[in-house]
């Protein structure tokens, strides 16, 4: 596996307690983001590099930059249709992009100057945008928020193909740490290391909601 992985603990301590933050694994370059499909369409990904197959452009698809919000999500890759976790490595610069073009999946009114004008923006969005509590390895509710991003239309067709670097299937590494979390010693627990993402634009910050860490 190619993501860098670093105890949980030593993570947990790290990372900002409470506010609204980006968590992921990123470089220079590229930024890591998560997503759990069925095995038919997780494995065809991961195999030919690209979405394809049986995925379909025609639904919005959510990805998050925080692994163990997804594992929350996934139930650590046991839900049905959620067993296979990608790791998916794309470009910042497109990150970036999606991260300009978020619309919140509700209507916010210290950002939108009324509903109105956020129901308009959310019809020529292709990209929505849900802060929701982020989770420990038990499923426990953080003070903290964490980001999950939907999205659509040419912007999903985007990512399906042009801005992907790698697509890693993780699935073995997920059934590792689940059994080390609920079966054997806890302080073992390893995850992706995770820093706080910096949106370097002010503007988009401030319509995302980012808290300062």
């Amino acid at each position: 596996m190619k993501l860098i992985t670093e105890p949980y603990n030593l993570q947990r301590d790290r990372w900002p307690r409470s506010g609204r933050h980006i968590l992921a694994q990123f470089d220079a370059e590229t930024i890591v983001v998560y997503q759990a499909y069925r095995p038919e369409i997780g494995h065809w990904a991961a195999q030919h590099q690209r979405f394809g197959g049986p995925f379909s452009l025609e639904r919005m698809s959510w990805v998050k930059p925080n692994f163990l919000w997804m594992m929350y999500r996934s139930g650590w890759g046991t839900k049905e249709g959620q067993e296979v976790t990608l790791a998916v490595r794309i470009r910042r610069e497109a990150f970036n992009k999606i991260l300009a073009q978020a619309i919140h999946s509700s209507h916010e009114p210290g950002v939108y100057a009324d509903r109105q004008a956020w129901e308009r923006l959310g019809k020529s969005s292709d990209v929505r945008l849900q802060w929701d509590p982020d989770h420990g390895p038990s499923g426990d509710k953080q003070e903290r928020r964490a980001i999950q991003l939907g999205l659509r239309g040419p912007t999903l067709a985007a990512y399906a193909h042009e801005w992907l670097v790698e697509i890693e299937d993780i699935s073995a590494f997920v059934a590792r740490q689940r059994r080390e979390w609920f079966e054997g010693d806890r302080e073992a627990l390893v995850t992706p290391r995770e820093e706080v993402y910096p949106v370097e634009d002010p503007a988009v910050a401030a319509r995302l909601g980012i808290d300062k860490p």
